[in-house]
């Protein structure tokens, strides 16, 4: 049997050493030498060749993240679109003209021609266009929009390259991972981030007085243009509507990074398939024009709640005329429900639905009076 090449240079080393040293008989003592040292590592456990190391995982967690990453984007990528709003004209210098454009993102939720997207996105227009992934520029017509979950419907004509699937959002945990697609700032279209779920049913105040529920917080990248575009898990499903990111925190200076929100796909499916059917989202309607009244508010004239709604208009014939209800009132609460800064006023409202009939609380002139209003439909503008 043919010695393994180790063993036969060590042995030839071994034999040329006592040669050099000793001549022919340092030779034959070396070889002897030799013989006794290898024979004695064979038999020594020391020698025995070492355990091979235990086999590593074929795919490590992080190629598990990664591939699955690129699977969801492969999956969701063709389906996520440009929507540029071409705005209503608006005069400029010297009398001329202007046309202002804006864009945000959207994604196809039916190859029939239907896109979802936000309802700030199309706010204005006089015209829209949906820009593919493959850079083909599509005319598109708005289906429906609702301002307060800010999730609008488009439908374009024409052969679609792909649809997304709505996934759970309820099912959601903080720390699992989601990936952003959409185009920032109207230029890099399709663009790819990664982040986690930071938290969800989260609320932020809007400008209008309502404030923004069971939203999606996320540490992926989302920039201005990024609105409207899908937030995706990993398993290629839409959890979530990407539609706005907060920098700072107002007056005290302070800023921040990788505080993005998104409407939960739960929400957002539930408006689209509404919007679809209908035009718009059926919304209580108590037929009234409002100011919220703060603690600062109510201080500085002299009112006799911290707290509430001061009616600045009752529009005759609504369910609020109808109740008896007058220019001046302030609702502090409905359904029993205070008005104050933990429960806004239309948030409260529109947990109920148009023919429910619910008792309100109001203050006229410092008396604390209740009424039952049969709340309306909101008109659609």
């Amino acid at each position: 049997m043919n010695e393994p090449r180790s063993r036969r240079l060590t042995w030839v080393a071994v034999v040329l050493a006592a040669s050099v040293i000793f001549g022919f008989g340092g030779a034959v003592m070396g070889a002897g030498t030799a013989y006794v040292v290898l024979r004695n590592q064979d038999a020594s456990p020391a020698a025995a060749l070492p355990a091979a190391p235990s086999a590593a995982p074929a795919i490590t967690t992080n190629v598990n993240i990664e591939t699955a990453v690129t699977q969801a984007v492969d999956n969701v990528g063709p389906a996520v679109v440009t929507v540029v709003n071409h705005m209503q004209p608006q005069s400029g210098f010297f009398g001329t003209s202007v046309t202002p454009t804006a864009s945000g993102s959207g994604v196809i939720i039916d190859t029939s021609g239907l896109v979802v997207t936000n309802n700030h996105v199309v706010e204005g227009n006089a015209s829209l266009e949906v820009v593919l992934a493959s850079g083909q520029t599509l005319k598109a017509e708005l289906v429906g929009s609702d301002p307060f979950a800010d999730i609008a419907v488009l439908r374009v004509q024409g052969p679609l390259p792909a649809a997304a699937t709505w996934g759970n959002s309820d099912n959601l945990q903080p720390g699992e991972s989601v990936i952003a697609i959409g185009s920032p700032l109207g230029d890099f279209k399709n663009t790819v981030t990664v982040g986690v779920v930071s938290a969800t049913g989260r609320s932020i105040d809007t400008d209008s007085g309502f404030r923004m529920e069971d939203m999606i917080q996320t540490d992926a990248a989302i920039n201005h243009g990024n609105s409207g575009g899908p937030l995706v898990n990993l398993a290629g499903q839409v959890i979530g509507i990407n539609t706005l990111v907060v920098r700072g925190a107002g007056t005290s200076g302070d800023v921040a990074e990788g505080l993005g929100f998104a409407v939960s796909s739960n929400t957002a499916k539930a408006v689209a398939s509404q919007l679809v059917q209908k035009g718009y989202v059926t919304r209580p309607y108590l037929g009234i024009r409002w100011a919220a009244i703060t603690p600062q508010v109510a201080q500085a004239n002299g009112l006799s709640v911290d707290h509430g709604i001061y009616l600045t208009e009752v529009v005759g014939g609504g369910p609020a005329a109808d109740a008896g209800l007058r220019q001046g009132d302030i609702l502090t609460a409905l359904a029993g429900v205070p008005l104050d800064q933990d429960h806004p006023f239309i948030n409260e409202l529109l947990r109920h639905q148009p023919g429910e009939t619910l008792q309100v609380t109001y203050d006229r002139n410092g008396h604390t009076e209740q009424a039952e209003v049969r709340l309306g439909e909101r008109p659609q503008a």
